[in-house]
């Protein structure tokens, strides 16, 4: 099995600096989506914002990991309609 590459093109890790992200951070955002939720489009494209920061820091190494996770999942628990056209 190979190593999976990032997205775009290699990085050299020792150039990038490590996203920080903390809960605090995650809850601040949760909060700004909760209330945007009459804006489901709005909502929306923060949730995946926020799913897409808390994965690169995840990939980047956060040692809490886990616990930014469990945090940005708890956008699920928001009442808004997720949906593509």
């Amino acid at each position: 099995m190979s190593e999976i590459e990032p997205y775009g093109h290699p990085i050299d890790r020792a150039e990038q600096p490590t996203p920080t992200l903390t809960a605090e951070d995650i809850a601040r955002r949760l909060a700004e989506i909760h209330a945007l939720q009459g804006d489901d489009e709005a909502a929306h494209g923060r949730t995946d914002d926020l799913h897409r920061d808390v994965l690169t820091a995840i990939a980047a190494g956060a040692p809490d990991a886990p616990l930014l996770a469990a945090a940005a999942l708890r956008t699920e628990t928001l009442g808004f309609a997720r949906w593509c056209a």
